[in-house]
């Protein structure tokens, strides 16, 4: 959208996103509880179809591979240190930093991908929706 503009676009809220289609990351490689290396492959193959596994794969396709991040919207991103993206979306979150794009970083202790679906009542998933609303809220005043 940023490139086409055909129209802005307020923020972008990122929840546990799946960015970087070369799974090298420290923590795409964990044996993690939920969403391991097997279904990340998995997921990148059935998304990409033929162009898995090359170099010529969009930026569009796989966020990680853009060289310029300058010009999105303020950006939430949130992921548990347990999840096999941290590493891709901290990554993430430092690069729009970098390139003057308001971020809002949550990284939660111990918790694993979809943490907050799976076990709701937990306090983590607690803190987290609070987290995702408070930031909602003020983008919506």
């Amino acid at each position: 959208m940023r490139d086409r503009q055909e129209f802005d676009i307020d923020y972008q809220l990122l929840i546990y996103p799946m960015i970087d289609d070369t799974r090298t990351s420290v923590t795409a490689n964990w044996d993690v509880p939920v969403w391991d290396p097997k279904s990340n492959e998995f997921g990148w193959s059935s998304y990409l179809g033929p162009l898995f596994g090359t170099e010529d794969i969009p930026y569009t396709a796989a966020p990680s591979r853009a060289t310029d991040l300058s010009g999105l919207p303020p950006t939430y991103i949130m992921v548990g240190t347990l999840d096999g993206f941290a590493d891709e979306d901290i990554a993430y979150a430092q690069r729009l930093n970098q390139c003057g794009v308001p971020v809002e970083l949550h990284v939660y202790p111990g918790a694993p991908h979809g943490f907050e679906g799976f076990a709701p009542n937990t306090a983590v998933a607690r803190q987290a929706r609070k987290d995702i609303n408070n930031w909602l809220a003020a983008r919506l005043a």
